[in-house]
């Protein structure tokens, strides 16, 4: 099974706070500062499922009851539901997403970015304080590639990959790659965390830098990148990253920093441009993010912040704008152009039946073979 190691997203304990609208919800500024409530005045997300890729999640936190799904464990060992150690990065993350709070008109608590989205728990990978993990440290397995292929069957409509692997060994692995492809294919959109090496070399980290991926970086609640946040040439698009109040199974709440949070609020503002917009492909939804993205750096783009700060309300409203042909846009990562006829189609002929049209099949499935190194470097969560 899958490995790893991974470094935890910092934690810093709030301040003892009554857990209401103004105390927690008054240190929430991600959301205000992706003007995801605007956003809230087309869509909240409703029927709409982002697979969140991580550790567990904790379905019975008053935040997030009634909006996680059944989901799936590709680990198999480590801690257990229930144990704190199962699943803290995973709620933290699914909050992010999908919160809708609690209490009285749900004014209690943190609330999502996208609140009436569903979250599909997939568990890929370990807490770091998971007592399993020193013994996973050195083992080889395809977590991650099975777990988004499984959250693409599923229908997920967002794939949320707050996690990566930025070590020095770090490299990219073809059945991931794959995965994500084939995600991308099925209609997901795939993000993921930058990284967070911006101070320890800004080595790229995977799944980050697979094609169609959009990759999120950290910005500050200025809007100035964080310099832990990696600056790579895949950059997309940035997000807050910094003091972010996050749930947690011990019914306390958080700050934390990191590119995991980051990604964990694109995938929100994805779900409310799904959400508004259900036809759009992978690839028209990254681009408009991209588009549409606030305070963009001088030039348009650059490394630290991609195109600039998300912004799911700008997103929605260009959407509207798109000519109905543009729904039929190729899948993210590859672009075609049309420049010229080709052979002229043969006549159709009448297809074999019996024992013969099994073995024709067969004979070309044998054409299409891809090879796959399972080998995988200690990930680490971002």
């Amino acid at each position: 099974m899958l490995l790893a190691a991974l470094t935890a997203t910092a934690l810093a304990l709030l301040p003892a706070a009554p857990a209401h609208a103004d105390g927690i919800r008054a240190r929430q500024w991600g959301n205000e500062a992706i003007n995801a409530d605007r956003a809230w005045n087309t869509t909240r997300g409703q029927g709409i499922t982002v697979a969140v890729l991580d550790t567990g999640v904790d379905d019975t936190h008053p935040d997030l009851a009634g909006n996680v799904l059944p989901g799936k464990d590709f680990i198999g060992f480590g801690a257990e539901r229930g144990d704190r150690a199962w699943a803290r990065h995973g709620t933290a993350m699914a909050g992010i997403i999908a919160a809708h709070g609690h209490g009285p008109n749900n004014g209690d608590g943190v609330i999502g970015v996208a609140p009436e989205a569903k979250i599909l728990p997939v568990r890929v990978i370990l807490e770091g304080a998971d007592k399993a993990r020193a013994r996973a440290r050195h083992t080889r397995g395809s977590a991650l590639a099975q777990g988004i292929r499984w959250a693409a069957d599923q229908g997920a409509d967002v794939i949320n990959l707050s996690l990566g692997d930025d070590s020095e060994s770090a490299h990219p692995e073809a059945a991931e790659d794959a995965a994500v492809q084939y995600a991308l294919a099925k209609g997901a959109v795939v993000v993921a965390s930058a990284g967070n090496g911006g101070e320890k070399g800004d080595r790229v980290s995977y799944p980050a830098a697979y094609p169609g991926v959009i990759a999120v970086t950290a910005v500050d609640r200025y809007g100035t990148h964080a310099s832990f946040s990696t600056s790579r040439w895949y950059a997309t698009v940035s997000a807050p990253g910094v003091d972010v109040v996050i749930a947690d199974p011990d019914r306390k709440y958080y700050e934390g920093w990191g590119t995991s949070a980051a990604a964990a609020f694109v995938s929100g503002a994805a779900a409310l441009v799904r959400a508004a917009h259900p036809d759009l492909t992978p690839a028209q939804v990254k681009k408009l993010l991209a588009d549409t993205a606030r305070d963009a750096p001088e030039g348009g783009r650059d490394d630290e912040k991609g195109y600039g700060t998300v912004d799911p309300a700008a997103a929605i409203e260009a959407a509207a704008d798109l000519r109905a042909t543009d729904a039929k846009a190729a899948p993210a990562g590859y672009e075609r152009e049309y420049f010229g006829p080709g052979p002229r189609r043969e006549p159709e002929r009448e297809a074999p039946t019996g024992p013969v049209a099994p073995v024709t099949a067969g004979a070309g499935a044998l054409l299409i073979v891809t090879a796959a190194v399972l080998w995988r470097a200690e990930r680490r969560r971002t």
